[in-house]
């Protein structure tokens, strides 16, 4: 039986406890509508950090993180059409929905009360092999290498949902809360749609890169921007920001929490931060469609991930580097083995 090297999750709990494992298995069966994908690359998301550490409890016993994977067709059950072997895919963080609820019906599959993810529910990319349901891959453009489209697969993805969910209107004034892997990304379509960026965040490299990327100011997460923002989006895992960016806003603007895990939000103050038709908004998940025109606009636009390399082997220290804020931009874990026969 062909084998593969794949982290699971021991023991959720501090990263810095290792909770994660290297261990060997079997390279997995696709099923009769599933890709096997050989990964090349899986970037390192903030999702992956919650469900090591328990914030997100996981559902699969020992399962393996990872959904922003960019690989290579190495098998297919017997119902999938459309592809051939080797072709390059994306896997992402939606692994399947019902199809049939009223939410997938009327086109918000992202609110599927059925659906499953990659990474969670279903082991993901940290491994030499994953499987995906064919529905749900994505093909991917040409231009960009494998490190490069990585942090595009969910980071990229759920940061323009985030954006479309801020309703910024036309050369509107965007506030960017935490510029980790899906805030630079997201800033660089918001940026190339004509958009004035301010970006908040507690980390100065970040500050650097956002300022090289074209935002117009970088400042402390807690600073209040230059000017009142149309709209902004929390990117950072932190409740206390809330009232923070929506004291922020003019009139009528409209606050998107991009992240899945948020601690405890504090109280309101209704006149200061919610009067005056201001919005908060929940981003849950993304549909398909959202990937395809993300990748698309990425494309476009030239959307470019600042990345940084972990071997495969080091996805724990990879998780502590981004927990510790050791990095700008994204980091990703690279596949150092070929297919194995």
């Amino acid at each position: 039986m062909t084998t593969m090297r794949a982290w699971e999750v021991a023991e959720p709990g501090p990263i810095e406890q290792g909770p994660l494992r290297l261990v060997e298995k079997p390279v997995p069966t696709p099923g009769p509508d599933e890709l096997l994908v050989h990964v090349s690359a899986c970037g390192v998301c903030r999702t992956d950090l919650h469900v090591c550490e328990g914030d997100l409890p996981v559902r699969r016993p020992r399962v393996t993180p990872g959904h922003e994977v960019v690989g290579r067709v190495a098998g297919m059950g017997e119902a999938v059409t459309g592809y051939d072997l080797g072709d390059r895919v994306g896997v992402a963080w939606l692994r399947r929905t019902d199809g049939t609820c009223t939410y997938c019906v009327r086109g918000n599959e992202n609110l599927c009360p059925h659906s499953v993810y990659t990474g969670w529910d279903a082991d993901g990319g940290y491994a030499e092999y994953t499987t995906v349901p064919a529905p749900f891959a994505y093909p991917l453009p040409g231009g960009l290498n494998d490190v490069a489209l990585a942090p595009l697969m969910c980071a990229g993805i759920i940061g323009y949902r985030a954006l479309r969910r801020a309703s910024l209107p036309p050369g509107g004034r965007l506030g960017l809360y935490g510029f980790g892997g899906s805030a630079h990304l997201c800033a660089q379509v918001a940026l190339a749609q004509g958009a004035t960026v301010h970006v908040l965040t507690r980390d100065p490299a970040a500050r650097r890169l956002a300022l090289d990327l074209g935002a117009a100011a970088a400042g402390g997460a807690y600073d209040a921007p230059p000017e009142p923002l149309d709209s902004a989006i929390l990117f950072a895992p932190v409740g206390d920001l809330v009232p923070v960016a929506l004291r922020a806003l003019d009139r009528g603007g409209i606050l998107s929490i991009a992240g899945i895990h948020l601690t405890e939000v504090p109280p309101l103050d209704y006149e200061r931060e919610l009067f005056y038709e201001r919005e908060v908004r929940s981003v849950a998940c993304n549909t398909r469609e959202d990937g395809r025109e993300f990748l698309a606009l990425a494309a476009r636009y030239g959307v470019r991930a600042t990345t940084h390399t972990y071997p495969l082997t080091e996805a724990q220290q990879a998780l502590q580097d981004l927990k510790a804020g050791r990095f700008d931009g994204a980091a990703v874990l690279v596949n150092d083995r070929g297919p194995r026969a």
